[in-house]
């Protein structure tokens, strides 16, 4: 299984953003870059991680002995299950019993890692090490590990966002199952399609739209469009932005004719756990879902009756040259400034994320999209043949992601709680509300800086 809680729900992510708030306030700075332990003496470094599940535990303890096995001279104390809350309290605490090495599965807040020096600048040692990222690593995921300019994480494992569909419920509804919907017009007309109604809710529904659907949220929807989120002066653009208001209106439009807001969520309120065997696209009460790399081996782990089809999220109709592009995050991996053994603690940052036999492994293991370009193409991956969508959204050149910002995931959550008034109906002035919430997200950027 892949490390399931680690994907980001809006709620999660605002918990994530308070508790780095609270580790700026006592950060005083960069890291130092000075680091002069000797990485070649025989030393014992500290990694903390997020993953939980015996296999994704398994899979990390496979790689930390061959970087062992590499490194003769350095021991790795692993420990896992750390989430963002221990790991800034650990940061901002300090002492000996601290990380060397940290990771964090929240993308959204590198910003704040890197502006306040809660991971320590990596700059000074990918010098050392006479490494070209990129020629080594995609550039989407070279933007989401650092943030203006400083680069405090390297990425560990990539999750890339597509689109699963009910291959046999396209056939039953007189859909050809191997001809996906490109578009969001095609997307739109598909779900239509596939819903059957049951009394006041649905037997089958084509696909959920609403912005609090299993990782239907606006970021991820706003993969297909590409906004840069802000401007060079770092002032929001979502409301100046056409393609934040198309996706809105685009969006708005699936929860009117797919049902309506309410109906749509009634029916929500009966799916199972997102991380579950009873998911709605497992059972088959959603027949077309926004998901990433992770869906696949649980939908097969879950045994769903029904052959399941994998395909890029689709595009604006007036994108469809772009067709093949989507949204990506992933995991962050880097040094805690307060180490004492940082020349280590890079031996096994750089190992993890740059060797190619330990990017592929870890990718195998917990079936997450390998992050260099070596590891993409190397033949030893073991995946699905269903799985290189994903390995090709991966490399799209016109994949994204969602902006860094100094204070995190705030300002995606300004935008969805903005977007799930106007879906409700709430709102009805679009690019009024649009103006406001970029107004807010200047306001709460200008007081975190």
């Amino acid at each position: 299984m892949p490390a399931p809680r680690r994907h980001r729900r809006l709620a999660a992510a605002l918990a994530a953003t308070t508790s780095v708030a609270l580790f700026a306030a006592a950060c005083t700075g960069s890291a130092n870059n000075g680091a002069t332990d000797d990485p070649n003496a025989q030393t014992t470094i500290t990694f903390w991680h997020g993953w939980s599940a015996p296999s994704e535990v398994q899979a990390i303890n496979d790689n930390i002995k061959r970087f062992e096995k590499a490194h003769p001279n350095i021991k790795v104390n692993v420990v896992g299950n750390i989430n963002d809350d221990k790991l800034n309290q650990a940061l901002r605490t300090g002492g000996s019993k601290g990380p060397d090495v940290v990771s964090s599965f929240t993308t959204s807040n590198i910003g704040k890692f890197c502006s306040s020096g809660a991971f320590a600048d990596l700059q000074p040692f990918i010098a050392k090490s006479k490494l070209e990222l990129d020629k080594i690593i995609p550039k989407t995921l070279l933007d989401y590990t650092q943030f203006e300019g400083k680069r405090c994480a390297l990425p560990l494992l990539t999750d890339a966002y597509g689109l699963y569909y009910n291959k046999t419920a396209f056939k039953a509804a007189g859909l050809d199952p191997e001809k996906p919907p490109k578009t969001y017009s095609e997307l739109l007309a598909a779900a239509k399609a596939l819903t059957k109604p049951k009394g006041d809710g649905y037997a089958q529904l084509g696909f959920m739209p609403n912005y609090r659907g299993y990782e239907t949220t606006t970021e991820h929807y706003l993969g297909s469009w590409g906004p840069a989120y802000f401007d060079a002066s770092g002032r929001s653009t979502v409301g100046t932005d056409a393609g934040v208001a198309e996706m809105m209106t685009v969006q708005k439009k699936m929860v009117d004719e797919l049902g309506g807001y309410a109906k749509l969520e009634k029916f929500r309120t009966t799916f199972g756990d997102e991380w579950g065997a009873k998911h709605p696209f497992h059972t088959g009460q959603v027949a077309m879902q926004l998901d990433g790399e992770w869906r696949l081996g649980m939908a097969t782990d879950a045994k769903a009756a029904f052959d399941i089809g994998v395909a890029p999220m689709p595009v604006p109709d007036a994108q469809a040259a772009d067709y093949g592009k989507g949204y990506l995050s992933g995991t962050v991996m880097g040094i805690a400034p307060q180490s004492k053994k940082q020349n280590a603690a890079w031996e096994l940052v750089k190992f993890m994320t740059t060797d190619t036999e330990a990017v592929v492994a870890f990718a195998n293991g917990i079936r997450n999209v390998p992050s260099t370009f070596e590891a993409l193409k190397s033949p030893n991956l073991k995946f699905d043949p269903r799985f290189k969508t994903f390995l090709d959204i991966a490399q799209h050149p016109k994949s994204n992601t969602a902006a860094g910002a100094v204070n995190g995931a705030t300002y995606l959550n300004t935008l969805q709680d903005f977007a799930v008034q106007y879906e409700k109906g709430e709102v009805t002035d679009l690019k009024g509300g649009l103006q406001k919430t970029a107004e807010q997200i200047d306001t709460d950027i200008a007081k975190a800086k």
